[in-house]
């Protein structure tokens, strides 16, 4: 019997049930494709490009607590240590934007570290 239904379905001239099933699944797998290609490139595009667990990323993150420290600790009435700290802060990144090639971050950070060491040469 089942031999016959076989038979029958290859003398057919229209396309079994199953053969449109699986056209329908290969459109659907290729569209699928299609939509999981383009939600990696949106996610390359946003993803960070910062290197982690390299040494540029460990003076990143000091220097960026001893910035905080040093702003918090200067409005607290210890001015000299936190334009200590924030100094030291400002060494940590120039060293990283020269890593980075990142002109902004060391401009940036060079000016504001010169402004807190003017602060300090005239304050003693």
């Amino acid at each position: 019997m089942i031999n016959d239904i076989n038979e029958s379905n290859k003398d057919s001239s229209f396309p079994s049930k199953l053969s449109i099933l699986a056209q329908e699944l290969r459109s659907e797998k290729k569209r699928l494709q299609q939509d999981l290609d383009e939600l990696q490139s949106d996610y390359d595009d946003v993803k960070p490009m910062t290197p982690t667990g390299t040494p540029d990323w460990y003076v990143k993150w000091t220097a960026m607590l001893l910035g905080v420290a040093g702003i918090f600790t200067m409005s607290a009435g210890f001015v000299i240590w936190g334009q200590v700290a924030y100094v030291l802060s400002s060494c940590g990144w120039v060293y990283v934007g020269m890593q980075w090639s990142d002109r902004a971050i060391m401009i940036g950070s060079a000016i504001s570290g010169t402004a807190v060491m003017m602060s300090m040469v005239t304050g003693l």
